[in-house]
């Protein structure tokens, strides 16, 4: 497969498929609380239209986004599906009734997981599975110990060949490491901004190795300092911060790429066009500085 596209940042490779390094995230198009139909529904389509006339053609998902609703959204709106359109799901939590997230990473419920993504993307085999495996208090941190279990379990799916490729999620080093003595791993995602670097060394080590990182929440976690300092440069520059904070992660390493969400077309042009801005040193610098 390979793709043709005019966004910024060029492609990189997941395993044999060639993406470019700006994506789209499906997590804002279910209804508030990622829970739910969406509030404007042809919105929702018409986001996911225009994300593929953008040049789009990585999206990031998960069957538990609603449930089900962003899955069923991109059914609807895509398919039948480009033939270079690269989706990217997860496993490993579910929804109460009430919108709550439930971690579940049994083996024999991330397979059905996987058997639910495939059945509300309408397609025979998924691109990309990641495992989200860690959390911890605030959601975002990798919980230590050995995720074995659950990366065999997609694996083995992986040879029944219902999965072309795997990732990982919500994970430090040694996970990874352990996870590629069964698999091939060809991405992870996990919690990363200009505000929360504690993953540098280990996206120099990924890039070193031809492993793409996948930064969620690129404007997460920010103190009002932070913030302040990002907003400072972005207005300099005549950008928003979400476009600074972007462009940023293009540059600070070639294997970044980017899964930022909205359910506004207008949103998803700024931020397709916010991509492709060039930071000057100076700019460079200060936002370095934000995570000291």
């Amino acid at each position: 497969m390979t793709t043709t596209t005019n966004l910024a940042g060029g492609t990189y490779r997941l395993g044999d498929l060639d993406v470019p390094r700006v994506g789209f995230g499906a997590m804002q198009l279910p209804g508030a609380g990622v829970f739910g139909p969406p509030k404007d529904r042809e919105e929702a389509i018409a986001v996911l239209r225009t994300a593929i006339e953008l040049g789009i053609r990585h999206i990031d998902t998960a069957d538990f986004y609603g449930p089900h609703v962003s899955n069923e959204l991109i059914r609807e709106a895509l398919a039948p599906y480009p033939d270079d359109l690269v989706i990217v799901t997860k496993v490993g939590s579910r929804r109460d009734d009430r919108g709550g997230w439930i971690p579940r990473r049994e083996p024999e419920d991330l397979q059905a997981q996987v058997h639910d993504n495939l059945r509300t993307l309408g397609v025979d085999v998924l691109d990309v599975v990641n495992v989200r495996v860690g959390g911890g208090d605030d959601a975002h941190s990798a919980v230590p110990g050995s995720i074995a279990p659950e990366v065999e379990a997609i694996a083995a799916l992986q040879q029944q060949g219902l999965v072309r490729h795997i990732g990982v999620s919500t994970v430090d080093a040694e996970q990874i490491a352990e996870a590629r003595t069964i698999t091939p791993i060809v991405e992870v995602q996990n919690y990363y901004n200009l505000a929360n670097r504690g993953d540098d060394a280990m996206i120099a080590q990924l890039a070193r190795e031809g492993i793409a990182y996948v930064p969620y929440f690129p404007l997460g976690g920010f103190t009002p300092l932070q913030s302040d300092t990002l907003s400072t440069v972005a207005q300099r520059l005549g950008a928003t911060p979400m476009q600074v904070a972007q462009a940023w992660l293009l540059q600070r390493s070639p294997n970044l790429l980017l899964i930022s969400g909205t359910s506004s077309v207008a949103h998803l042009r700024e931020n397709v066009a916010g991509a492709g801005l060039a930071l000057p040193a100076d700019a460079v610098a200060e936002l370095d500085a934000i995570a000291g």
